[in-house]
């Protein structure tokens, strides 16, 4: 292997990496600034120009921006290339131009990298490309943005659709409502109609039952009589030689009654029965 060759390689790869990080540190010191690509204006209104910027370094009295206009229009005095219109360093700005002098604003905030400007009143004469650029040294290295200004008449400018995009949100609001509501409803129709169907079923199961059920023979010595008080006991009565037994089977009272079978008008009754009457309640 030459002796040339050896020594010009540990050369090279050191000028490598020196270029890298050289690279590295234009890159981490560069600027980043932003603006909004297009505004428009109604003329006679206030124009709002939005500029912002990122840099590593700590913003300082050194820090500056410059606003400049070039007009649109061929026949203005700022068509040809940008002037600066507004300058601003050391917390002061400083109107550049006559032109934008009485109508130009900074309302930015440096320190938290706002350098926002606003235009009152707007003319048609504003029409054109305005440029926002910013040093923060030693972040000097950065493209300027740069936004359109277009000034119209107020029956040009683009209405907001605000009051619509509001009544359509309510409208689908009230629609969500009316549904929920109406699913309520129907959710309880039908809970209902199922508990009266259950009701009716057990009703009629209940009713045939009793029908089919064969009734009890009744005694001579003793008859079986059900009243319409549903609360009372069932007494029943039996006569045997004069006396009276009365047994409670929890049903109803039972009403007695003196016989006479000897058909006079004045004879004694000489034995009591027992009369059962026919229960008069509703099932």
């Amino acid at each position: 292997m030459e002796p040339g060759r050896t020594r010009a390689a540990p050369l090279r790869l050191l000028l490598t990496r020196l270029a890298v990080c050289a690279l590295c540190v234009w890159r981490s010191s560069a600027i980043v600034i932003r603006a909004e690509a297009e505004v428009i204006v109604e003329n006679g209104t206030t124009g709002t120009l939005y500029c912002s910027f990122t840099s590593n370094q700590v913003v300082s009295s050194a820090t500056s921006v410059t606003w400049s206009f070039q007009s649109s229009q061929p026949d203005n005095q700022f068509s040809k290339d940008s002037h600066t219109i507004l300058y601003f360093a050391n917390g002061k700005a400083f109107p550049g131009q006559a032109e934008f002098k009485e109508r130009l604003h900074f309302i930015g905030d440096i320190n938290k990298r706002d350098v926002s400007i606003r235009l009152s009143p707007v003319q048609f004469s504003d029409n054109g490309t305005y440029f926002c650029d910013v040093k923060n040294p030693p972040d000097v290295e950065g493209t300027r943005a740069r936004t359109e200004l277009r000034v119209v008449l107020p029956e040009a400018f683009p209405q907001k659709n605000t009051g619509m995009i509001v009544g359509v949100i309510l409208g689908a609001l009230v629609f969500l409502v009316l549904i929920a509501v109406a699913a309520c409803v129907a959710v309880r129709v039908v809970r209902n109609r199922h508990n009266y169907e259950g009701c009716t079923s057990l009703d009629s199961g209940s009713s045939s039952q009793a029908s089919q059920r064969p009734r009890k023979k009744v005694d001579s010595s003793a008859e079986v009589s059900r009243c319409g008080s549903p609360s009372g006991p069932l007494q029943v009565g039996a006569v045997n030689g004069g006396a009276t037994t009365n047994t409670d089977t929890s049903v109803g009272p039972v009403i007695y009654a003196q016989l006479d079978h000897s058909g006079s008008k004045h004879a004694h009754v000489h034995k009591m029965e027992p009369v059962v009457y026919a229960d008069i309640r509703k099932n």
